[in-house]
């Protein structure tokens, strides 16, 4: 009995354990499934559906029923050279059939750019999803740094209460004057302001990040700490995935195909259409008669103010303005991309240099340490040497941090969750 409880708690606490566990591809799935932005993007997806079933409606017979009744109507006889007037009701029901035959690939451009609407609208779904992804990146990071740092300030106090509980100690001794006791004092409220405002931090970025997942976080939450240490891949081959990824990219190319589109349905309208119709009509007048034709029609425009060449002018325009746009956005793509690649190198040589500070300052520090207590350097020294500690740790984790945040802006512009 004993044995069976020890594994029931050995079994709840294994699961409080992995309950306080957030890894970042669960904040990652959890917001893409509550965003509000995600499902407002899906249902644009579904209304551009609905305007390609519009467009290819086009394609398909076109079915009018018809009908017209008139309590009274005034209807002309001849008789006798008079012509006379009868007033009688009358009423008529018909059914007409419109089915187009031909008008240039008008129709045709018009369903192709109703369906490059459809594929932009999902491109702009996954470009949201990329985007979410990676501003819950730069969240959890930031969760990441700040845990990470509330760790660094606690030690930082831990060690300047040690240094003030030794300092009075060294004043009773004799050893010191009350001058050291009050800077060791003072430099622990500073520290116990430091850490207050690290919690602060943390505790502001767990709420942003609990809101995109739309799940309230808990108080001893756990984090995966290696996602700051990540690496850039080759350089060589970046800039022809971005090329070649980016959603943005992908709807400027297709806006593009959408207003080409768009501008042959404006030249095809010049030259009207070709339709079979049919219809069959019941008349019940003066007399009682049943009406029927088939034929074939062509309707060609004539002239109309002038607006169909007014709207061909403004769909070559469109055209020329999505290409210049798709031109645009691959400089600024370029340009954001190589200011990338540009920080990451920095901050991989600041790295470097932080973590050999760091060794340095925590050396000099030691060295410090015991000078102090044999007196032989003063308590200025001591701090600026536990300052310089600390500094190079948080700075070590800013340029983790930073570097992170350029990598993974790196993958959102290869369309990477």
């Amino acid at each position: 009995m004993l044995k069976q409880s020890v594994w029931i708690v050995t079994l709840l606490a294994a699961t409080s354990l992995s309950a306080q566990m957030l890894t970042l591809k669960i904040a990652i799935d959890r917001t893409l499934a509550h965003h509000p932005d995600v499902k407002t993007f899906m249902l644009r997806i579904q209304q551009a559906e609905q305007g390609y079933n519009a467009a290819y409606a086009d394609y398909l017979p076109q079915i009018d029923l018809s009908a017209t009744y008139a309590p009274t109507q005034t209807f002309t006889l001849p008789a006798n050279g008079v012509f006379h007037a009868v007033d009688k009701e009358a009423w008529n029901v018909g059914v007409m059939l419109h089915q187009k035959v031909w008008d240039f690939a008008k129709t045709s451009s018009l369903v192709e750019a109703s369906k490059i609407d459809e594929d932009i609208s999902k491109l702009s779904l996954e470009e949201v999803r990329a985007l979410l992804a990676y501003k819950v990146k730069s969240l959890y990071e930031l969760l990441v740094v700040q845990k990470e740092a509330i760790a660094v300030r606690q030690k930082d106090l831990e060690s300047k209460r040690a240094f003030y509980a030794q300092s009075k100690a060294l004043v009773k001794q004799g050893l010191k004057t009350h001058a050291d006791a009050s800077r060791f004092l003072s430099s622990v409220y500073v520290a116990e302001n430091n850490l207050a405002i690290a919690k602060a931090s943390f505790e502001k970025a767990k709420v942003s990040l609990s809101l995109y997942m739309g799940t309230p976080l808990q108080n001893d939450l756990k984090l995966q700490s290696g996602t700051l240490k990540k690496h850039m891949a080759s350089v060589k081959t970046i800039e022809r995935e971005v090329m070649a990824n980016n959603y943005r990219m992908q709807m400027d190319r297709r806006t593009v195909d959408k207003n080409k589109a768009l501008h042959r349905a404006s030249e095809a309208a010049h030259f009207g259409s070709v339709d079979l119709v049919a219809s069959y009509t019941r008349f019940d007048t003066l007399n009682s008669y049943n009406s029927d034709y088939v034929g074939v029609s062509y309707n060609i425009p004539l002239y109309h103010g002038g607006r169909l060449t007014a709207q061909e002018q403004q769909a070559k325009i469109g055209y020329q303005i999505a290409q210049e746009q798709r031109a645009s956005t691959a400089l600024a793509l370029k340009e954001e991309l190589s200011g990338l690649i540009i920080d990451i190198r920095r901050y991989d040589k600041t790295i470097k240099a932080k973590k050999e500070q760091l060794v340095s300052a925590q050396k000099t520090r030691q060295v410090l340490e015991a000078r102090y207590k044999e007196g032989l350097s003063t308590y200025i020294e001591l701090l600026d040497s536990t300052t310089l500690v600390l500094n190079a740790k948080l700075g070590l984790l800013e340029a983790y941090y930073s570097r992170s945040l350029a990598i993974d802006r790196i993958e959102y512009l290869k369309g990477k969750i």
